[in-house]
């Protein structure tokens, strides 16, 4: 009597793939040593050490901010309303703040993609250097030009004004911009608006339908770098602007005086610091996949 085998599972994919892809995944999973999450962990704790101990400081009583212990017991806020005392002009600086950040943004990625669109896609003599000399504007230092900007703005009238501040920080955005995003387009393929323009857009059309939202991804990494870079920004900030209501947070915190002569408020510009940092941190866990994608882009193909 003949004993009818069982028929082999049918699946849609090779045998021979398939046990390549469960090699792989075991070798993924067995490469995992503990050393690796170790490693990662060391430098999640190196990197986010300092701002913990920001938020530590801040949240400590005043008569403790001299303490060294890792957690504020008892916790304050004390310094947090310090910060926003109407006297310091903290809040106003905030909004200094977000309006020159914000219009360096801008004004940076409307010439930027422009200049980089161009860079990327028209072929003319010395195309090269060009983009060689606008990285190597971005090489001087702030402090290197603040005299010469100094004299200009007193020349044309421009001290205390938002302009003063935001042009500068143009200098120094616009260099690093069209440099990343003139290589984010010259990786799109030119058939793309060639197709466009078959199914009758213009070259505007086509780049404002089809490029610009497949780029994306760098365009956000440009605009959340620039953001950083120009909310950050100090030197020149505080040298073109003596009036307290222009003067940006970051001037401002670097100002706080304490209760008494020769105190330093290390508690309340610790609670400032935190303020500060807080719409930077809120910016990159939002575009986070944007930004991965923008600095990897063009890695592989």
């Amino acid at each position: 009597m003949s004993q009818t085998m069982p028929a082999p599972p049918v699946t849609d994919k090779p045998v021979g793939k398939i046990a390549a892809g469960e090699k792989r995944k075991r070798s993924r999973i067995g490469d995992s040593s503990p050393w690796y999450y170790v490693g990662i962990a060391v430098i999640v704790v190196y990197c986010l050490a300092p701002f913990y101990w920001m938020v530590v400081s801040a949240l400590r009583r005043p008569s403790d901010q001299f303490s060294n212990s890792l957690l504020p017991i008892p916790a304050s806020l004390d310094n947090l309303k310090a910060a926003f005392s109407p006297s310091n002009g903290f809040a106003r600086g905030l909004l200094n703040s977000l309006i020159v950040a914000g219009s360096t943004t801008i004004i940076t990625l409307v010439i930027g993609i422009t200049a980089a669109y161009a860079l990327a896609r028209l072929d003319f003599r010395g195309k090269g250097a060009t983009l060689a000399a606008i990285i190597a504007t971005s090489m001087f230092p702030g402090i290197a030009v603040v005299v010469p900007i100094l004299q200009l703005w007193t020349n044309i009238g421009w001290i205390n004004t938002y302009q003063a501040m935001i042009i500068p920080s143009l200098s120094f955005a616009l260099p690093t911009a069209i440099w990343l995003l003139t290589a984010f387009f010259k990786q799109m393929p030119f058939e793309l608006e060639e197709a466009a323009q078959i199914d009758g857009c213009t070259p505007a059309q086509a780049f404002r339908r089809i490029i610009l939202p497949l780029a994306a991804p760098g365009v956000f990494t440009t605009a959340i770098l620039v953001f950083i870079a120009a909310w950050n920004e100090f030197i020149i900030a505080v040298s073109v602007v003596n009036k307290s209501e222009y003067k940006t947070a970051n001037v401002i915190v670097s100002q706080f005086t304490g209760q008494y002569q020769f105190q330093q408020p290390y508690g309340t510009q610790m609670a400032a610091g935190v303020v500060v940092t807080i719409p930077l941190v809120i910016a990159v866990l939002l575009f986070q996949r944007r930004i991965v994608e923008g600095l990897t882009a063009g890695g592989v193909k």
